[in-house]
């Protein structure tokens, strides 16, 4: 194994993954979701740099020819995990979310059985972007549990009439509650937007794959 700056910034991407979950069993909300989302973002950046530096260096790796798609993986299938398990299980949200985990089960179960064939199913320029939109919706819905809890902080022990008022006009809005809703609620929708999206892309990439592989599959090979 070649250890290089790419490399390394591979692996750093792939111990970030976990990170993602420990936050939210070491630290309360919302400063989990920050940690989370700062962590998150910081990974997500590194898979672009890794790459680029890679190529500009001429670093490409076996090692991170293998790592690099495994760190990708870890990081959205465990980011989507952890925002699953502390939303209300909304079909809105877990569908996309399925669609998404299972897709890359499939497709890592299918490079699995090519084994040396497996070259078939190289990455293509919709997965790349794919894995944009996965990453930057996961970015967004972590962002917004940010701003639900900075709200749901603003507004604990106010009695729900003031709130009222205050959200309508009536009363000062010395605490920014209309800021704070108004980012939750539409962080919460482009992110559901955007994982949608995410979602579809996935599914077409993944029925793109099966069909290279099928090939593969036919028992008179």
């Amino acid at each position: 194994m070649r250890w290089n700056l790419p490399n390394i910034l591979t692996v750093l991407r792939l111990l970030a993954a976990p990170a993602v979950a420990v936050m939210f069993l070491y630290f309360t909300r919302p400063y989990a979701d920050w940690f989370a989302l700062v962590l998150f973002v910081s990974a997500a950046v590194t898979d672009w740099f890794d790459g680029y530096l890679a190529r500009a260096w001429k670093q490409e790796t076996k090692l991170g020819t293998m790592l690099d798609p495994i760190a990708d993986k870890a990081m959205v299938v465990i980011a989507l995990m952890v925002i699953v398990g502390f939303s209300s299980w909304s079909p809105w949200l877990v569908l996309p979310a399925t669609v998404i985990l299972f897709r890359e089960v499939f497709v890592s179960g299918l490079r699995e059985f090519l084994g040396d064939t497996a070259g078939t199913l190289k990455v293509t320029k919709l997965a790349k972007w794919k894995t944009t939109f996965q990453m930057t919706s996961i970015a967004v819905l972590f962002s917004q549990g940010v701003f639900e809890h900075y709200l749901g902080m603003s507004i604990f022990g106010m009695d729900a009439g003031l709130i009222q008022a205050i959200l309508n006009g009536e009363e000062e809005d010395v605490l920014g509650l209309g800021w704070k809703l108004f980012a939750m609620e539409w962080s919460g929708r482009a992110g559901l937007s955007l994982l949608w999206v995410s979602a579809a892309l996935t599914a077409l990439t993944g029925w793109d794959y099966f069909t290279k592989a099928l090939p593969y599959l036919k028992e008179n090979r």
